[in-house]
């Protein structure tokens, strides 16, 4: 789980206006968190937690839906999210 103070540093720095807790870029940006939490910490510590890695890869695909949501509806949101944010595809 995120920490509070680390998710409201996320929405601060993506958030599209000023009440923003759900959009796309936003979305994305947690889960993303979330992956390289789980990736780096959590599995190097618990290798064969396999629920858990079974829930990565939801968050995986998730992230993929909402990222070529974004890319079709909002293609410089899209660039400038996967800059900030260094995911590669």
């Amino acid at each position: 789980m995120l920490e509070k103070s680390k998710k409201r540093k996320i929405l601060e720095a993506f958030k599209v206006h000023a009440t923003d807790t759900g959009s796309p870029n936003v979305q994305i940006a947690i889960m993303t968190e979330r992956i390289n939490q789980l990736s780096e910490e959590h599995f190097k510590k618990f290798s064969k937690d396999h629920a858990s890695r079974r829930g990565l890869l939801k968050l995986v695909s998730k992230r993929r839906q909402l990222l070529n949501y974004l890319k079709e509806k909002n293609p410089k949101s899209y660039s400038e999210i996967i800059e900030k944010l260094d995911i590669r595809k």
